[in-house]
């Protein structure tokens, strides 16, 4: 793997004091970004989705537990599937410890699925994950957040993700959708994110990004898909077991 250079302490201090310049320029072009972000335009929510919860039925407002910005990931997980979507268990893994302080700044977590409340539970468990995870299995939100899709739109070419009309086989797909609630109680869709854009809530990544080797995602996909598994799925397996052939 060693391929770098080997120089002088002082080559060594100059090429990284060198190098800081574009990490800051990386940190103010997020910044950036977010500010853009804030300033999108608003859609107003106007459909009454109810969820099935560990606490019993609940509306979208209620989801908010008296809080004003409410965050939704949209894990895959349809109704009767025994498929576990691995890179949405990667995200999920990284949930519980931003949810201690989330809750204490005005942002409310919460993930969903389409599968009843009585398949996503007993997963939730094994996971040992206890962030908020409710059923949509009753309404259209998924549908209408375009993160599930029916037949028709597949066959038809017209689901809609992340704001294209690609190829699609999934009907369910991940991604990310942000919500604020008024004064009034008037609900707002604010943001959403779809794709790699749930990348940004994996820590693990943040780690891998300063490590020599990178992501060293050198499978066939070129992705997580290649080495991620359940946390609880890893074993004693080695590298070259946990790649596909």
């Amino acid at each position: 793997m060693h391929r770098n250079k080997v120089v002088s302490r002082e080559d060594w201090f100059q090429a990284h004091k060198a190098h800081l310049a574009r990490e800051k320029e990386l940190t103010r072009l997020r910044e950036r970004v977010a500010a853009e972000r804030r300033e999108l335009p608003w859609l107003k929510v106007r459909k009454d989705y109810v969820f099935e919860t560990e606490q019993g039925p609940k509306k979208l407002a209620e989801l908010f537990a008296n809080r004003s910005q409410l965050i939704v990931y949209h894990f895959v997980f349809a109704p009767g599937s025994t498929h576990h979507c691995e890179s949405c268990a990667f995200v999920a893994d990284h949930m519980d410890g931003a949810n201690r302080h989330l809750r204490h700044h005005d942002v409310s977590l919460v993930t969903i699925s389409r599968a009843p409340l009585a398949e996503l539970l007993p997963y939730k468990h094994r996971m040992g994950w206890t962030f908020d995870w409710v059923s949509s299995y009753a309404s259209d939100f998924n549908f209408d957040m375009q993160v599930s899709f029916t037949d028709k739109q597949i066959a038809s070419g017209d689901a809609v993700y992340n704001f294209e009309t690609p190829v699609l086989t999934s009907k369910d797909l991940p991604g990310t959708t942000v919500f604020y609630r008024g004064e009034t109680g008037d609900i707002f869709l604010t943001f959403m994110s779809r794709a790699r854009g749930s990348e940004q809530f994996i820590g693990a990544y943040q780690y891998l990004d300063i490590a020599p080797k990178g992501r060293d995602e050198t499978g066939p996909y070129g992705t997580f898909m290649d080495w991620v598994r359940l946390h609880d799925e890893y074993g004693n397996r080695s590298r070259q077991d946990d790649v596909y052939p």
